[in-house]
C-alpha cells in the first residue's frame, strides 16, 4: 500500500508538471493537455509511459524529413514510352482462327477473357463462337450474348421512352442514344428482320435530331446513320443522308466516302465517279480503305 502510495504521488507529480508546462509554453490546445492530464492521473505508470512514447514516436519517426531529392514536380508534359507486349503480340490471333485451331480448355479461356472486358464491343466475336464445336463454349457464348442484347433492347426502349417525352433532357438522350445503338449495330449480331427494325428506329432518332436539333449533329452522326441505313439497303434514306452530310459537311471525308459506299453497293458508276471527281479536287486526304475501294469499282 505504501509503495502504491508512493507511486500515485510520484505520478500526481508527474501530471502537475507535464500540466503547468504545457499551459504555460502554450504549444498545444488546452483540450489536448487538459485530455492527456487526465489519462495519466487515471492511470498511473501507464499513462505517463503511454504518453511519452507517442511523443517520442511522433518527434523522430514521424516528423523526420521525406527525401525528394528523386521527385520531380515540374509542370511540363512528359512523355513515357511504353514498348511492346512481343509475347503478348505473338501469341493474338484473329478469332476465326482461334475458334478453328484452339483447344478446348484455351478456348474457354479465350471466352471468359473477352467476356471480361466490355462485351459491348465483342459481340461479333462472341457470335462467332455459337458454332464451335465445344458445346460448352457454344452454350457460354450463346448466353453472354443473349444477356446482352436483351440489356440493348431494353436500354433502347428506355431511352426511347425519355425521347417521346420531349423535355429538357431530350437532346442528351437522342446523343446517348445514337452512339449506344451504332457501337452495338455495326457488328451486326441481330437477325435480319431485328436489324432493320432497330436501324430504321435508329433513323427515326437521327431525324429528330437532324430537325430539332441540327447544329448538334456531327459528320461522325451522318457517317453511322448513313452506313447503317445501308448495310440493310434502305438506299433512299442513305441518300436522303448523304445529302444533307453534303450541305452541312462539304470538306469532311466522311461525307464522300459515304456516298462512294452507296453508289459503290447499288451498282451506280456514273454517280460514284461524279462524286470521286469532287473528292479529288478537295484537299481532304483519302484513307486506305476508301483507296481499295475506288481500285476494286475501277
Amino acid at each position: 500500500m505504501r509503495e502504491y502510495m508512493i507511486l500515485a504521488i510520484i505520478n500526481f507529480c508527474v501530471v502537475v508538471v507535464y500540466f503547468i508546462w504545457n499551459k504555460c509554453a502554450k504549444k498545444e490546445k488546452a483540450i489536448g493537455y487538459w485530455a492527456k492530464s487526465i489519462v495519466m492521473l487515471l492511470c498511473p505508470l501507464l499513462g505517463p509511459v503511454f504518453i511519452g512514447l507517442s511523443y517520442l514516436l511522433h518527434r523522430f519517426v514521424l516528423t523526420q524529413e521525406v527525401d525528394l531529392e528523386d521527385v520531380v514536380f515540374a509542370k511540363d508534359r512528359v512523355k513515357t514510352y511504353m514498348h511492346a507486349d512481343e509475347e503478348r503480340g505473338r501469341t493474338m490471333v484473329p478469332m476465326e482462327e482461334a475458334l478453328a485451331i484452339t483447344d478446348r480448355e484455351n478456348l474457354r479461356n479465350l471466352m471468359l477473357n473477352i467476356v471480361r472486358t466490355d462485351i459491348r464491343e465483342s459481340l461479333e466475336s462472341i457470335s462467332l463462337a455459337l458454332n464451335s464445336e465445344d458445346s460448352e463454349t457454344a452454350h457460354y457464348a450463346a448466353s453472354v450474348l443473349q444477356d446482352a442484347l436483351n440489356d440493348f433492347r431494353a436500354t433502347v426502349q428506355k431511352y426511347y421512352r425519355h425521347i417521346q417525352k420531349k423535355d429538357e433532357n431530350q437532346l442528351e438522350y437522342v446523343l446517348l442514344l445514337l452512339d449506344y445503338m451504332n457501337q452495338v449495330l455495326r457488328q451486326k449480331v441481330f437477325t435480319d428482320m431485328e436489324q432493320k427494325a432497330f436501324v430504321m428506329r435508329m433513323d427515326e432518332i437521327s431525324e429528330i435530331l437532324f430537325e430539332d436539333y441540327g447544329d448538334r449533329m456531327t459528320s461522325e452522326h451522318y457517317e453511322m446513320v448513313s452506313l447503317r441505313l445501308l448495310e440493310i439497303r434502305e438506299y433512299e434514306n442513305c441518300k436522303k443522308w448523304c445529302e444533307r452530310a453534303v450541305m452541312q459537311y462539304p470538306k469532311s471525308l466522311s461525307t464522300y466516302t459515304c456516298q462512294l459506299k452507296l453508289y459503290f453497293s447499288n451498282g451506280n458508276r456514273e454517280e460514284f465517279f461524279r462524286v470521286l471527281s469532287e473528292l479529288r479536287s478537295t484537299n481532304i486526304v483519302i484513307d486506305n480503305e476508301t483507296l481499295e475501294m475506288i481500285r476494286v469499282f475501277q
